[in-house]
């Protein structure tokens, strides 16, 4: 009698042992939030502490107009058959309009009409501009180009608003299941 009562007391107090140790970050992810009493990883760090800087992330880095503008002449150099002047210099014109558009699109004081207006008259001297590089034959191949650009972008941005629709119809719905 005295042995099952010392071997019930011995198996209560392992299963105790391991409750507590498991609880106090010992086992089983370290217990509390998996840093044990909310720590952060020991030595008075929180969590907000360990994760480094933290910038606005929602917002997308903005790409310099040098390599937007080197990314548009790279396809545009087999299909108009530029040399390789041609494309420094058209990329340096893409490049002062990018930047002159992005000044112009931040511009508060001037209306959502005038920003039109200058954008065209931006668009106008840009293409002005890069035809003086172009011998008589690649114009013609230029206009096709940027016309087949246009559309290009076009479908691209019709495809980002379709998949965010996508994703907000599928979390509405998900949201409808679970209610």
């Amino acid at each position: 009698m005295k042995s099952i009562q010392s071997l019930f007391l011995l198996v209560f107090t392992l299963l105790c042992f391991n409750i507590v140790s498991a609880q106090y970050g010992n086992g089983y992810n370290n217990g509390y939030g998996s840093n044990g009493y909310g720590r952060g990883g020991g030595m008075g760090m929180d969590r907000s502490m360990m994760q480094g800087p933290q910038g606005n992330t929602s917002k997308p880095k903005e790409v310099p107009p040098e390599e937007t503008a080197a990314k548009i002449v790279e396809q545009m150099k087999p299909v108009v058959n530029l040399d390789e002047l041609q494309a420094i210099a058209i990329t340096n014109v893409f490049t002062d309009s990018m930047k002159e558009q992005g000044i112009l699109l931040k511009n508060e004081s001037s209306s959502q009409d005038e920003k039109i207006e200058q954008m065209k008259a931006l668009r106008e001297s840009t293409t002005k501009k890069i035809t003086a590089f172009l011998n008589p034959d690649q114009i013609p191949k230029y206009t096709d180009f940027m016309e087949n650009f246009k559309e290009i972008k076009k479908t691209k941005s019709k495809k980002k608003k379709d998949s965010k629709e996508n994703k907000e119809g599928k979390k509405e719905t998900e949201a409808i299941k679970t209610e």
